[in-house]
């Protein structure tokens, strides 16, 4: 009885049995339980009289009364309701002179209450917070940090806490703001990062809290907040492929084969129902709507004031503490500013004067700043003495080829976004480098050259404007643009919808035979009308051909452009007549080359004004119905079919390379790899170089073997099964034989039905039926 005795008095000290029994009944061992809360409150008493010394047993034990109270604390909530005030007021007064395991403990009891909803979550982050921006001990500050992330992850899984994400957020803003100099901040910059990365905190007040680490006066929290809006997007968006690339893709034909041919059992059968389940699950994730992210760049409340203010406390101010390395980093964010919201920061553009020389470090980093900080709104003159430095320094024939190659990429990055900013003199300069021995150079001048057939032709030498240039500038096509004028945006394939409905109506007349009649107007007009139901009613104007006025406009198109010059030499062609010495009928013959240009120049500019003024007509007078766009996409989908035809497959191919030069996403940064691309051209490859390049993709290729057996030792490390002729050769000869036998002795009728069956079962996807 004594035996016992004893042994239930050890199982109820022991705490993870009392803690079972607890949960199971917690009326029936109350008194168990205020037993051991009271030798919990002796050990703290003990322990905060004298903390240095605690004796070893006394601080294990404490350990162990905390971790079992904190666990079955919401079974009794009137004895433990003062359990967590106690733990947080030991954790903030003594976490200097606890002991680390019983830190750790007390910390992951708080957590564990706030999980129990016995803590709050901004009352745990006040907390846990200040401790880590003050400790001088790195693996509670490790241990803090992580909490701290945990719980703000927890607290947005099923849906966004903005009042915990809104206080909290505050806490970070006012530690960057009230102290600049204070090391402190890069907590504030580490965390906001984080949750950033994980797409917890997506919102403009975390951009906000990066913006004012940027301006801080302490090196490590400028460099951290200018690091975040030069990387934090990218490494968002790794962090999505690489979660969504982690999950390990489960094949539902291998898990079926694998349960078809093994033994049937419960368990086989509750795999597959799992493995369905979950692909089932992903399968919803997949078509869950993507959500959206703003760039942290277009979430900034003051960009201008942004850029202004790093340009100045960062880079102009001469008692700046940065290196050459961080003022590259501040240098590209204001860049990347200026270029992405177009700003305008003209004293920006000065500072790189300096820089621009190959001597400098780095100097590659500077050419890409510049070109990025370039756009369409910057005036020329600011731009041009930049490219002048760039060429004189650069582009020499003294220069190596690297530098030279370098120096050209640089201007054409900049004239791509701003093509006024070259003279014509410079450009053709520059474009002699097309016939230049070395490759780099060769290449980065007829990108040059190739940029300015498109944008500016007329600024080229007629042997230089190519076949497609010349021809525009002749018809009217090719055009300057002026400074600051914007494309207008509309609607692409309008103009084709427009000429489809001219052809359908002169159709329909011409099946009526009267295009002159009243009849004909009279069916035009009912047939726009009942098109739609509920079109405008003067829509039927577009046949009239005297609707529209635009002698003003011409006037303006005909002093802004240059196109009449083309037309001056037609004309004059066409009018020319014997000439005689008469100084009458020279007069005569210059007035009516004259008219014939100047009608000529009427023509042009009027189709041209008609073609716009009827898409935009279309576009801003009727309300296009499911039908329209329907068919809009037909005709653009026949449109595209005919630019894929060989006779315009070089023009469309020259076009999107165009296209993507001057459309390119001004979210994506220009890196000095951009700059030095065609460097690497000019630079001999060596043997080892070459045989390196040829091996990259094509893994260990140690020992030779064939594809056969490449692919048969791929499909044995992914698990699968070998075929049925590679079983036969392995089988016992003696096995086979008989089956050899018998297949002599098949008669001729027999050999078909089996040949037969063997298609058939083909059709159904073999034996077991696998489609």
């Amino acid at each position: 009885m004594k035996r016992k005795l004893g042994a239930l008095e050890k199982v109820d000290a022991d705490l993870a049995n009392l803690q079972y029994k607890i949960r199971r009944d917690p009326t029936s061992y109350q008194d168990e339980f205020q037993r051991q809360y009271g030798q919990y409150l002796s050990q703290r008493e003990i322990l905060l009289n004298d903390p240095s010394s605690a004796t070893e047993d006394g601080l294990i034990r404490l350990r162990d009364l905390i971790d079992f109270i904190s666990h079955v604390a919401e079974c009794y909530p009137s004895l433990t309701k003062e359990f967590s005030e106690q733990m947080q007021q030991l954790l903030l007064k003594h976490h200097e002179d606890l002991e680390f395991e019983l830190r750790a403990k007390i910390v992951a009891s708080l957590v564990l209450l706030k999980r129990k909803e016995l803590l709050d979550a901004s009352t745990l982050l006040q907390v846990l917070f200040p401790i880590l921006t003050s400790t001088s001990s790195k693996s509670l500050r490790t241990l803090l940090f992580s909490k701290i992330l945990s719980v703000l992850r927890t607290s947005n899984v099923k849906t966004k806490n903005h009042r915990l994400n809104r206080s909290f957020q505050t806490i970070l803003f006012n530690l960057l703001t009230s102290d600049r100099a204070s090391p402190k901040g890069i907590w504030a910059v580490k965390i906001t990062r984080e949750l950033w990365k994980r797409q917890i905190w997506t919102d403009a007040k975390a951009v906000e809290i990066m913006k004012e680490a940027s301006l801080a006066d302490n090196e490590k929290v400028v460099t951290g907040g200018v690091r975040f809006f030069l990387g934090g997007d990218k490494e968002r968006e790794d962090l999505e492929d690489e979660s969504s690339g982690s999950e390990n893709e489960i094949d539902m034909g291998r898990i079926k084969h694998q349960i078809g041919i093994n033994k049937k059992s419960k368990k086989s059968a509750k795999l597959l129902d799992n493995a369905v389940a979950q692909q089932k699950r992903k399968e919803r994730k997949k078509k869950q709507p993507h959500p959206l992210n703003f760039s942290a760049f277009h979430l900034l409340h003051d960009p201008q004031g942004f850029a202004e203010s790093l340009f100045n406390k960062h880079l102009q101010n001469s008692k700046s503490k940065l290196n050459l390395e961080q003022k590259l980093q501040v240098l590209q964010l204001v860049s990347r500013l200026v270029g992405l919201h177009k700003l305008t920061l003209i004293t920006f553009y000065s500072y790189f004067i300096k820089y621009l020389t190959p001597r400098q470090p780095s100097v590659t980093s500077f050419l890409a700043s510049l070109a990025q900080a370039s756009h369409s709104l910057v005036p020329p003159d600011v731009l041009e003495p930049l490219i002048q430095k760039i060429a004189n320094e650069f582009v020499s024939e003294a220069a190596a080829s690297e530098v030279a190659s370098a120096g050209l990429n640089a201007i054409r990055e900049i004239c791509v976004r701003q093509p006024l900013a070259m003279n014509e003199t410079l450009l053709q300069d520059l474009v002699m480098y097309k016939k230049s021995k070395d490759k780099g150079v060769e290449m980065a001048a007829k990108g040059l050259l190739s940029l300015y057939r498109e944008v500016g032709a007329d600024m080229l030498r007629k042997r230089d404007r190519g076949k497609d240039a010349t021809i525009g500038l002749k018809a009217g096509d090719k055009r300057e643009r002026r400074f600051g004028e914007e494309a207008v945006g509309e609607i692409e394939g309008l103009d084709l919808l427009e000429k489809w409905k001219e052809e359908e109506r002169q159709r329909k007349r011409e099946e009526l035979g009267e295009v002159g009649g009243e009849e004909g107007k009279e069916e035009q007009e009912t047939d726009e009308e009942n098109e739609d139901g509920w079109e405008a009613e003067d829509d039927d104007s577009d046949d009239s051909g005297g609707w529209i006025d635009v002698e003003s406009d011409v006037e303006i198109d005909i002093s802004d452009s240059d196109d009449g010059k083309p037309a001056t030499k037609r004309a004059k062609k066409v009018g020319s007549i014997p000439t005689t010495d008469d100084k009458e009928n020279v007069n005569k013959l210059d007035g009516v080359d004259r008219e014939s240009t100047e009608k000529l120049e009427m023509d042009a500019n009027l189709a041209t004004i008609e073609l716009e003024t009827k898409t935009n007509r279309l576009a801003t007078t009727r309300i296009l119905t499911p039908a329209d766009f329907a068919k809009l996409q037909e005709l653009r989908l026949e449109a595209g079919i005919r630019k894929n035809l060989p006779a315009s497959q070089q023009k469309r191919l020259a076009d999107q390379r165009m296209k993507a030069a001057q459309d390119r996403h001004i979210d994506d940064p220009l890196t000095a790899a951009e700059i030095e691309g065609l460097s690497k051209l000019s630079k001999r490859a060596s043997k080892e170089d070459k045989i390196a390049k040829a091996r990259e993709g094509k893994g260990d290729r140690s020992e030779h073997k064939s594809t056969h057996a490449l692919r048969k030792a791929k499909k044995e490390s992914e698990g699968k099964s070998s075929t049925n002729k590679d079983k036969a050769r392995k089988k016992n000869f003696m096995m086979t034989l008989g089956k050899a036998k018998g297949k002599q002795k098949k008669s001729l009728m027999e050999r078909g039905r089996v040949l037969k069956a063997h298609i058939e079962r083909g059709k159904k996807g073999g034996r077991r039926g696998n489609k």
